[in-house]
């Protein structure tokens, strides 16, 4: 049997590290089970669900490294959710109600108040046609509950009704739907919510295998009784941790922070971004993956965490940056040339300024100093500006070699009785701009000598 999984974002927002999780855990999954992928999305909500955040997804998941095997909307089978409601409607299973919000909070407290746990009671099992007719006179439109199987004879005496489970993550999992709400399907106006499109894509498209964040357990007890209402087979079903920040917090796409789109545009590198999202909560060190290979082999359902998994985002930081150190000059050439430097230097320029990295584009600000005019936005004090107008009358001849700074230090000494961070600070300064950075023995020959000259004070 193929295994076959989903990833069925709601295109709502742009992705953000937590959402990549239950992607990369699904991908990954059915890149190691040789199974197949499915981007499917849960646009039914179509007041918020927009193309632009679809369009977004797919470029996202692609920038990591995501293809998907198929490609599918919700909004595009209607008919399928359309026909299973009718099919749930005709056996008794699907159920019209016609509270109000406020109605059936007034029934929750009471329940509450006698004791009883804060469950819809199936009034509306027990209205007539007459009653429901003088509903629909009021303009009121109902709401569509599912019936769950937990009761003998009468729906009205619900008993304990337990559904396990094997969870690929989790373990053996009960659920007891005596403790649930028939859940609603249908909204008032017609739309779905998520639980129906969601099982009947499942079972139309062969999902073997449902892994997503464990705020979903519950809903697994629903989702196989309805499952076996509509005579599915019930997929296997694997709950992990979800990611949230440091403060405990849980990330949303509607606050856009810590968006794939705005780590991709801040610099950050695809593996140090997956790496994070799935490496957070799981047992080992959170290492920077050098591909999702490497990754896949990580992904060890035994070790994820029970409880949710804090990042914090300057781990993102330490990891891109590993990745950057490791490197070679291939992966990054034509944008090292895109900033100006010469194709002659890409090895020896890159060489020496990616271990002061902490992502790529901060070569840039390297590139400008090296190979761009001088910086004439240092000031220096008397004193050392004499220091220095005395070290650059001693500049050796060109052509410059990884040698030519200290041969240029040796002679800066004696002439000047300087050493040690006087003398080396302010000519870092004068032909960087910066007071740290790349060994500039390495850094000398790539300025050459006609551009120090010209960073003379």
């Amino acid at each position: 049997m193929t295994h076959s999984v989903r990833f069925a974002p709601s295109p709502t927002g742009y992705l953000h590290i937590g959402n990549l999780r239950p992607a990369l855990f699904n991908w990954l999954f059915a890149q190691r089970e040789g199974g197949r992928f499915v981007l499917r999305y849960d646009d039914t909500d179509t007041e918020r669900s927009k193309r632009e955040y679809a369009d977004a997804i797919l470029e996202d998941i692609r920038w990591i490294g995501i293809q998907p095997d198929e490609i599918a909307r919700q909004s595009d089978r209607i008919a399928l959710y359309d026909a299973a409601a009718e099919r749930l409607r005709v056996t008794g299973l699907l159920y019209p109600c016609f509270e109000t919000a406020d109605e059936l909070e007034r029934r929750r407290k009471r329940r509450m108040a006698r004791g009883l746990p804060p469950i819809y009671g199936r009034e509306a099992l027990a209205l007539t046609e007459v009653e429901r007719q003088a509903f629909e006179a009021e303009g009121r439109r109902p709401h569509w509950r599912f019936r769950l199987p937990n009761f003998r004879d009468d729906p009205m005496q619900p008993e304990r009704t337990e559904v396990h489970w094997d969870d690929v993550v989790r373990g053996r999992q009960t659920v007891d739907l005596a403790s649930l709400s028939d859940p609603v399907l249908i909204r008032e106006d017609g739309t779905y919510l998520y639980t129906l499109p969601s099982v009947v894509d499942d079972g139309e498209m062969g999902i073997t295998h449902v892994l997503r964040g464990d705020d979903h357990v519950t809903n697994t007890g629903v989702q196989i009784a309805l499952f076996e209402a509509l005579d599915y087979r019930a997929p296997a079903f694997g709950h992990f941790n979800l990611l949230t920040t440091i403060d405990g917090e849980g990330l949303s796409k509607r606050t856009g922070a810590l968006s794939l789109r705005s780590l991709r545009a801040d610099g950050f590198e695809p593996m140090a971004v997956a790496s994070l999202a799935v490496l957070t909560g799981l047992s080992g060190s959170i290492e920077a993956m050098p591909s999702l290979e490497a990754l896949g082999e990580r992904l060890n359902f035994d070790g994820v965490s029970a409880s949710s998994s804090k990042f914090d985002p300057a781990e993102l930081t330490r990891l891109n940056a590993d990745l950057v150190h490791a490197m070679p000059v291939e992966v990054v050439a034509e944008r090292l040339l895109e900033w100006g430097v010469p194709d002659s230097d890409l090895a020896p320029f890159w060489s020496t300024v990616k271990g002061n990295l902490s992502k790529v584009p901060d070569a840039q600000e390297w590139a400008a100093i090296v190979y761009g005019d001088a910086r004439a936005d240092q000031a220096f004090n008397d004193e050392d500006a004499a220091f220095l107008r005395t070290a650059f009358d001693l500049l050796p001849p060109a052509p410059f070699d990884r040698s030519t700074w200290k041969t240029w230090t040796d002679a800066i000494k004696p002439a000047t009785g300087r050493k040690g961070k006087g003398l080396f600070m302010p000519l870092r300064l004068a032909l960087t701009g910066l007071d740290h950075g790349p060994e500039l023995a390495e850094l000398l020959p790539l300025i050459g000598r006609e551009r120090a000259l010209q960073r003379r004070p």
